[in-house]
């Protein structure tokens, strides 16, 4: 698909801000709300406006502790990956998780939780249960320097 400025600019606006009316968003980039409507439409219809979603504040719930966790798998075979990722996939703790090459683990995931109790009732508890699992490091978030959800759109210009 071929962007034009006001795509891209329609796509940086909403990334910063999905709730924007059609109104806000039309004065936002140039356009009468009509052809605005319909532009935000096409790139839904695209697929590259894949959802839009609520940004929580994590601190204001509760969760303040954040976990990077390295995992290693004891064979890699699509079976034990199918496993591994159906059971990650039903636990709201981890935020984000990837399966990785050029490290020395599988998976890289994030893990949001209340505190270290919890963090440890994870770990032990669901995670180092899941079959194939040999091996996890933890590393915890200190602070975030950077937190953004938008992704770089300069190199469709």
């Amino acid at each position: 698909m071929k962007f034009d400025r006001i795509d891209l600019s329609i796509l940086k606006e909403i990334q910063q801000d999905s709730s924007l009316t059609n109104q806000e968003l039309a004065d936002r980039v140039g356009l009468s709300p009509s052809p605005c409507l319909r532009r935000v439409k096409a790139l839904e219809e695209s697929g590259i406006i894949d959802r839009k979603v609520t940004l929580l504040k994590r601190s204001s719930l509760g969760l303040k502790l954040t976990a990077f966790l390295q995992i290693s798998m004891d064979r890699h075979t699509p079976d034990r990956f199918n496993v591994f990722e159906e059971a990650i996939d039903g636990f709201p703790e981890v935020r984000n998780c990837n399966l990785v090459t050029g490290q020395n683990c599988d998976y890289l995931l994030e893990v949001v939780v209340e505190d270290m109790e919890k963090y440890h009732d994870f770990l032990l508890g669901q995670l180092t249960r899941i079959p194939g699992v040999t091996g996890v490091q933890s590393s915890f978030q200190l602070r975030s320097v950077k937190d953004s959800t938008s992704l770089p759109l300069d190199h469709l210009i």
